[in-house]
């Protein structure tokens, strides 16, 4: 493994948002040679796949600027300063849909796109799922959306449903 690692030289931030951070570091490359690196840094994320107890998944759909499109995910949303995964998966579950998961179960953390960014989303499984209150952040505008796991069986095939957590989430729920 020595010969693939790449040794940390130095880092310049280039760019410091409200989500990401940007950042250029010069790397030695295993043969000696020096290169540089653009990185994009993520606070983390979790999202949700939450089934109903008739076992029909609940979805949000809503309007993805970067794309220009809107899309049909898994409720999901980055983690604040301090908080778990798990904290987060039942405040995003709760904000997104209005659900609370009496149980929450932990499938997988997947790492998004590891050539420019350290992203990573930890998936959870939400059954035993109760109604309060929808309650989204006041820059979302997101719709809740039902489906069966035929329905959604359905889309993934006909490649209508293309976010990559979703798809890992639904996979492993067993759509």
């Amino acid at each position: 493994m020595d010969r693939l690692t790449e040794k940390f030289l130095n880092s310049k931030q280039v760019f410091d948002g409200k989500l990401l951070k940007v950042f250029s570091d010069e790397v030695e490359l295993p043969n000696g040679n020096k290169s540089s690196r653009e990185i994009i840094r993520h606070p983390g994320a979790v999202a949700i796949v939450p089934i109903l107890n008739d076992g029909r998944i609940v979805m949000v759909r809503q309007y993805r600027y970067p794309i220009a499109d809107t899309l049909l995910e898994i409720p999901a949303g980055k983690l604040d300063a301090g908080e778990t995964p798990k904290e987060c998966a039942v405040r995003e579950l709760s904000e997104e849909t209005g659900y609370v998961a009496h149980t929450l179960k932990k499938l997988t953390a997947i790492v998004t796109t590891p050539g420019f960014t350290d992203e990573v989303i930890h998936i959870y499984l939400a059954t035993d799922l109760e109604m309060t209150e929808q309650h989204t952040d006041e820059d979302e505008f997101i719709n809740m959306e039902l489906y069966s796991k035929e329905e959604l069986r359905v889309m993934i095939d006909n490649g209508m449903l293309s976010d990559a957590k979703t798809l890992v989430g639904l996979l492993l729920a067993g759509v």
